[in-house]
């Protein structure tokens, strides 16, 4: 199972998901209403390493974090 956290504003509890890669990911995430505005903007991380690329693989274990853009002064 693939552990995903979502930090920041976007108020969704951490879910643990049997998926192969962020493809997956995405499509589960653009169901779900709340989740759905956010993605565009937000940068992922898998095991603490930025990612881009919707086929990076995923494996058992893997902890992928949704990291939406904040500001601060």
């Amino acid at each position: 199972m693939v552990s995903v956290r979502f930090l920041g504003p976007i108020k969704e509890e951490s879910l643990k998901l049997d998926i192969a890669n962020l493809k997956d990911l995405q499509a589960i995430l653009h169901e779900k209403a709340q989740i759905k505005p956010w993605l565009a903007m937000s940068a992922v991380a898998i095991n603490g390493v930025l990612v881009e690329d919707a086929n990076t693989p995923l494996k058992a274990g893997d902890e992928v974090v949704i990291l939406p853009p904040v500001c601060g002064g």
